[in-house]
């Protein structure tokens, strides 16, 4: 039926963003994190005293 041609759009809408944000989703979560290195940095720091 003509009457019905809407919603079979709306629902290929939905199933094509579903799809979409799912494959969106899995990749995001799917890349492991950056190691960080053990190494600290060390910022050397001079401290001086004022003497005013």
């Amino acid at each position: 039926m003509p009457q019905m041609m809407p919603m079979e759009w709306m629902m290929l809408y939905i199933t094509f963003l579903a799809t979409f944000l799912m494959f969106n989703i899995m990749n995001y979560f799917n890349q492991s994190p950056n190691q960080q290195s053990k190494v600290k940095k060390i910022i050397n720091t001079i401290k001086i005293n004022w003497k005013w």
